[in-house]
């Protein structure tokens, strides 16, 4: 946990498939990330947080959860200002357990940005659309800004035949995402702060 004071932004790891090549992008991003100057960046596994399927009463905007693990996901999540979900795509959507993890809180994501980098046959194109929809309904903003890793590059990745060091024209997409993202987390936390 770092405390120089500027705003922290969660790098969300969507995939817990032991054979998952998430690890790899996220890597990537994350080192790009932390040469910033203006924002604070952490890793979030989702392995590191099993949650059972949504079985609450509610969402937690309407009642205190009560899993002891969903709790302490939605603290977890709470500590930050922003997120960068790095996500796979199954069978045209984001995976089930990020669904999942989404869907258990809900006032922890309200009014923060969220950015995307998506891996896939076509660089979870259509798993990041849906999860645009699924940030409005949660009262997040998406930058429009995402890193997609398709195609070949998706592939080499998959079997072994490139890293993303294989990729530098990926770069500056990551940079432009980080920018977008660096600017909606100080306007959403400035007014954040101000209606507190």
């Amino acid at each position: 946990m770092t405390t120089t004071g500027n705003p922290r932004i969660g790098i969300i790891i969507s995939s817990t498939r032991p054979t998952r090549i998430a690890d790899q992008p996220t890597q990537w991003f994350y080192d790009i990330a932390r040469q910033r100057t203006d924002l604070d960046f952490e890793i979030v596994d989702l392995r590191d947080h099993p949650m059972p399927f949504f079985d609450e009463v509610a969402s937690n905007a309407w009642a205190p959860s009560q899993n002891p693990e969903v709790v302490r996901w939605q603290q977890r999540v709470a500590q930050f200002d922003g997120y960068v979900i790095i996500t796979a795509e199954y069978n045209h959507a984001p995976t089930g357990v990020l669904k999942n993890a989404l869907d258990n809180a809900y006032v922890e994501w309200v009014r923060k940005p969220v950015a995307y980098v998506g891996y896939g046959s076509v660089g979870a194109a259509r798993a990041i659309e849906q999860l645009r929809l699924i940030a409005a309904e949660l009262q997040q903003v998406s930058v429009r800004t995402s890193v997609h890793i398709q195609g070949a590059d998706f592939f080499g990745l998959m079997q072994g035949q490139k890293t993303m060091n294989d990729m530098p024209y990926l770069n500056d997409g990551a940079q432009n995402l980080l920018n977008d993202l660096a600017w909606w987390t100080r306007a959403l936390k400035t007014a954040r702060d101000t209606q507190s």
